[in-house]
């Protein structure tokens, strides 16, 4: 099962998030049919993305992050709300590859009042994107360590553990929180051997406020149904969508996602253009 502990340590001056996704990242691999290496570059976005989508205040919040890579490197993207429903996809092309281009992220807080931030890419890692992302453009100090793990097509482990410091943290609890970020370097390994609960418990028991430990259960589903799809035919108008049925046979809007195909015949399109 996916899992996302957070809670605060050392002095409450830290905020602390330990992810446990292979679930997540296996049910990505299923959909997308994805390679191993296109499969750890979407899954450590994944990853992250159910991490945003925990700090999420707003119950209508949702967060996405969009990576445009340099040349032929490629395109992925993942979205994900206060459910921590996440879902992602990933150019096929692009074998995992990040570089050479920017990451872009955007936080709708359910009012209307989208934050966007981007930063240029500093390579393949995804830890180490997402750090020059909220170093550039959000000005959070924050450590992240995020791996998957594969073995003959399947992802054996994936999460990894986040650090955020808050205001005021001080240099006593700063270097306490670099220190233990050291013991996971390799993130995808030590999940594998412990998980999410056995991380908790083996290098944060002692320190955690077990009262404030804070639990989800992050899950691979996409928002995508025939009823939104049908909104955004409707604004094609008549002419338009029987055009395309002339033409092609039937009204199809493919969803990334998911990999689904939406088909709207002549007559679902005759049902809802009534």
């Amino acid at each position: 099962m996916n899992k996302l502990y957070k809670t605060l340590i050392y002095d409450r001056q830290v905020s602390l998030s330990v992810l446990e996704t292979t679930e997540l990242v296996n049910d990505a691999i299923k959909i997308h049919n994805l390679d191993e290496s296109s499969a750890k570059t979407l899954g450590g976005l994944l990853t992250c993305g159910a991490y945003m989508a925990g700090c999420l205040k707003s119950d209508r919040g949702a967060i996405s992050i969009t990576v445009k890579a340099g040349g032929d490197a490629g395109t992925a993207s993942v979205s994900a709300d206060k459910d921590l429903h996440v879902r992602g996809f990933i150019d096929g092309t692009c074998k995992g590859r990040l570089n050479g281009g920017y990451l872009t992220v955007v936080k709708e807080d359910g009012l209307f009042r989208p934050f966007v931030g981007a930063s240029e890419l500093v390579g393949d890692d995804v830890s180490q994107n997402l750090m020059q992302y909220y170093h550039m453009s959000e000005q959070v100090p924050t450590a992240i360590a995020v791996g998957v793990k594969m073995k003959d097509g399947v992802c054996v482990a994936a999460g990894g553990v986040i650090m955020q410091l808050l205001p005021g943290t001080s240099q006593e609890n700063m270097d306490k929180a670099e220190e233990a970020m050291q013991d996971f370097v390799n993130a995808a390994d030590v999940v594998e051997e412990y998980g999410a609960e056995g991380i908790m418990e083996k290098y944060f028991g002692g320190i955690t406020e077990k009262q404030h430990v804070y639990i989800s259960f992050p899950e691979y589903k996409c928002n995508c149904s025939r009823e939104k799809m049908t909104k955004v035919l409707i604004p094609l108008g008549k002419e338009e969508l029987y055009s395309i049925i002339n033409d092609e046979g039937a009204v199809k809007i493919h969803c990334h996602y998911c990999n689904t195909d939406h088909i709207f015949s002549k007559e679902d399109v005759d049902e809802f253009l009534k």
